[in-house]
């Protein structure tokens, strides 16, 4: 009875054991000789083939996961990889477009610099009135860089080929340390006292809220066509005299008021305006 209890208990590790010791006999007897195999080495051979055979799969369906778990951090240590390289060069392409979407004013800026009569202080725009988005902005220099309220604030403009000047943007009418607020000639509230270069007439110009300049000419029976050059005359010492304001692009003659007023388009892009000059 405790034989068979203990068989019966032990009987796996019994049937390993056994197994192990047929393959270790059977090894003893067929190394190094050159009969034939008997009978007996013949069957165990056939029953323990299949059995080595299901091991050595076994081993090679393991040794095949591990190969594919290797195979898959790899794939996702390149992936992560790629996705760096494809940043860098992501950022690499945003500095290069804005490099060249800088190219055209930073030329003209070159430019101006080379010929300017004026002290320039360079600025950067940093804010913008929600409500006067193009009227009225906010620029990252101010008592600190020598700057004062009422200074004229003009950006490099190109008025012919290869021909530079200061295209007049506005005035400085608030300021701080290192900030100071500007008022574009696009506002309706801004006055320019202004001259027609070819014949000299004068006049007042203002803004709108149609971000378009319009000015009233002194002189009802002023000549004035369209493509006139307009500048800055200096009158009231408001702005610099000689800053170039924009060209005459309509005329409209008022018999009845005796008035004439002209529409100018700014030299200015003023939806493009990032970067100015203050004059000091």
């Amino acid at each position: 009875m405790i034989t068979m209890y203990f068989f019966k208990k032990y009987k796996e590790r019994i049937f390993v054991v056994v197994v192990a010791a047929i393959l270790i006999v059977t090894i003893g007897l067929t190394s190094n000789r050159s009969e034939p195999m008997s009978k007996f080495e013949s069957l165990l051979g056939g029953v323990l083939t299949p059995l080595n055979k299901f091991t050595n799969n076994i081993r090679q369906g393991i040794s095949g996961v591990f190969s594919s778990l290797k195979d898959t951090i790899n794939a996702k240590e390149e992936n992560e990889l790629l996705k760096e390289e494809i940043k860098r060069l992501e950022s690499e392409n945003r500095d290069l477009r804005n490099i060249i979407g800088k190219s055209d004013y930073l030329l003209k800026e070159e430019k101006l610099l080379e010929s300017t009569k004026y002290d320039l202080v360079n600025a950067e725009v940093i804010g913008r009135e929600p409500e006067n988005w193009f009227d009225v902005f906010t620029i990252d220099k101010g008592k600190n860089d020598g700057l004062e309220i009422g200074n004229t604030v003009i950006e490099a403009v190109e008025i012919d080929s290869n021909v530079y000047q200061e295209g007049l943007v506005g005035r400085i009418v608030d300021i701080g340390d290192n900030w100071a607020k500007v008022v574009s000639i696009t506002n309706e509230k801004n006055s320019v006292a202004f001259k027609i270069l070819r014949t000299q007439d004068g006049g007042i110009i203002s803004g709108s809220s149609d971000n378009i300049v319009e000015g009233l000419l002194f002189d009802y029976e002023a000549e004035v066509i369209i493509g006139d050059l307009v500048y800055t005359s200096g009158l009231g010492e408001v702005y610099q005299k000689d800053i170039f304001i924009g060209e005459v692009t309509d005329i409209i003659d008022n018999q009845e008021e005796l008035t004439k007023k002209i529409i100018i388009k700014p030299a200015v892009n003023f939806k493009k305006l990032y970067n100015v000059y203050v004059i000091i």
